[in-house]
């Protein structure tokens, strides 16, 4: 467990962090970066529907790595406009276990900087070139519903359901419904028969979807 830390972590194999209170690891054990690509992005048809004012949100914020690879795939895509980025996440990560997560993908890390600067200065909206971020710190069960936008995409990367069942109730999966433009979308590693269940009565059209690594099967959705 890091020295100091509030946010309850121990690091495995080098650099990846688990969450004590959850016991599970904040990304893959394996390549996150990659499943990051692989599921939220390619999960939901991205970066070719990118588009100026596209909204993107998210359970989950973690270390950013979510939101660091988006914003590579908004560069690589050669994008022009701004995209907004909104994230919820109950308990928050340092901006140094952040920086140290990060080293173990340094295609993200390569340009985190701007991001980490911002984030050890206290800023919960960060601004970089053509993406605007908020991270809404606080109980999503409270802090979603109150929330004012809709997304025209969501990834959905809590805690595994099995870990943290808060997360992937039926009542949240309805909030990211309301919460969803029409023909918006939604991805996520699990897929947890609750948690389609959930999403289809949200108003999904929710499909299996090949997994990444040794996952066989992650979930996806179009919200008609």
């Amino acid at each position: 467990m890091t020295a100091g830390s509030t946010s309850g972590l121990e690091w495995k194999e080098g650099d990846v962090p688990v969450s004590l209170r959850f016991d599970d690891p904040y990304f893959s054990l394996g390549n996150g970066l990659a499943e990051t690509r692989h599921v939220f992005l390619g999960g939901n048809d991205l970066p070719a529907r990118f588009r100026d004012g596209f909204g993107i949100a998210e359970l989950g914020f973690g270390t950013g790595l979510n939101m660091l690879a988006t914003w590579i795939a908004l560069r690589d895509h050669g994008f022009q406009g701004e995209m907004n980025y909104t994230s919820f996440e109950g308990y928050p990560l340092e901006a140094e276990e952040i920086d140290r997560a990060l080293r173990a993908f340094p295609e993200a890390h390569a340009v985190a900087a701007p991001f980490l600067e911002q984030w050890a200065a206290g800023a919960r909206v960060i601004t970089l070139p053509g993406l605007r971020a908020e991270i809404v710190i606080g109980d999503v069960r409270e802090t979603l519903p109150a929330w004012s936008g809709r997304a025209d995409a969501w990834y959905l990367d809590g805690f595994s359901p099995a870990k943290n069942p808060e997360m992937w109730g039926a009542d949240l999966m309805a909030e990211v419904g309301a919460h969803t433009a029409p023909g918006g979308s939604f991805a996520t590693y699990t897929a947890a028969g609750h948690v389609r269940r959930a999403l289809g009565e949200a108003g999904f059209a929710v499909e299996r979807a090949p997994g990444f690594g040794y996952k066989r099967h992650m979930s996806r959705g179009v919200r008609s």
